[in-house]
């Protein structure tokens, strides 16, 4: 009698085991305490936010399907009050995409109208903004024009001064205010290099809070009390509560601001406690196997 309990015990584990096996999650979603959190419980903590930064993978096709999921999801609980940004669309293309999304024509008349579309725009935007569109929903268009940015690499925060006052309508305002070289995001930028760092690291530096700074200034102006912004982003332009957010926390202190970032499973392995806590308050661990959306 023990040998036949303790045999089908032995089956009951080796069928366990190997439906563990034959599952293959493709995600887990972790909070910064390292644990395992519900989605359901995600969502209700996210919707009690002002501001929620989506830090994406840009080819991750788990970050684009949860972009859709989690907006879904929060619009289900703050109706219009929910409106999205994102780093995708230069801020000099807001006219358009306001446009677009009133009806005034189709998408195929908006898209040769946009400057510096991303090449996986219609496979992983195109959803959001149709989102939006179905459901009368802002959607700001918040990053520096790249031309901007570019110009900032090559000359400085001088070069700024050269700018019309209408160009300068499509930067943040707040940038030479607060830059700092020394800020997380913008000193491991030098770190990262070792004992390379090219002459023009400081305009590299401030190329890329240009980005972010004009990002916040966005975010921030379009926000009102009782809103929701979802925003979306490449991770590093908010990791560590850093970029954006640090850059919002400057300009307006006091905002109820959550994050969410994508990571490989290898990446989350390697990352010591202190950084699983602070990287972003819940975390999107995807398989490493992961297919990219790239061509």
């Amino acid at each position: 009698m023990r040998f036949i309990i303790t045999l089908i015990i032995l089956l009951a584990l080796t069928a366990v085991e190997k439906s563990n096996a034959q599952q293959k999650p493709a995600y887990q979603l972790y909070k910064n305490n390292g644990e395992i959190v519900n989605y359901d419980n995600m969502i209700t903590d996210l919707a009690e936010s002002d501001m929620v930064f989506f830090g994406e993978y840009h080819f991750n096709p788990i970050s684009h399907w949860l972009q859709l999921e989690v907006s879904k999801s929060l619009f289900d609980i703050k109706g219009r009050n929910l409106f999205f940004g994102a780093e995708m669309f230069e801020s000099g293309n807001q006219l358009v995409i306001d446009e677009y999304l009133k009806g005034f024509y189709s998408e195929s008349k908006m898209i040769p109208e946009m400057t510096q579309m991303w090449s996986n725009y219609k496979t992983d935007y195109r959803p959001l903004l149709t989102f939006a569109k179905e459901n009368n929903l802002r959607f700001m268009a918040t990053n520096i024009p790249r031309r901007y940015a570019s110009m900032i690499s090559k000359k400085g925060f001088d070069v700024l001064e050269s700018l019309s006052a209408e160009a300068k309508e499509l930067i943040g305002p707040d940038l030479t205010t607060y830059f700092d070289p020394t800020a997380k995001a913008y000193a491991e930028m030098a770190s990262n290099m070792g004992g390379h760092v090219p002459p023009n690291m400081l305009n590299m530096q401030m190329a890329q809070a240009s980005k972010d700074a004009t990002m916040a200034h966005f975010a921030l102006k379009n926000f009102n009390k009782g809103d929701l912004l979802l925003h979306i982003q490449g991770s590093y332009h908010s990791n560590y509560n850093q970029g954006i957010i640090w850059w919002i926390n400057k300009i307006q202190p006091g905002l109820n601001i959550k994050s969410i970032t994508t990571v490989s499973q290898a990446e989350w392995d390697n990352l010591s406690i202190e950084d699983k806590t602070t990287i972003a308050d819940f975390i999107i661990v995807v398989a490493n196997t992961m297919t990219s959306s790239q061509g």
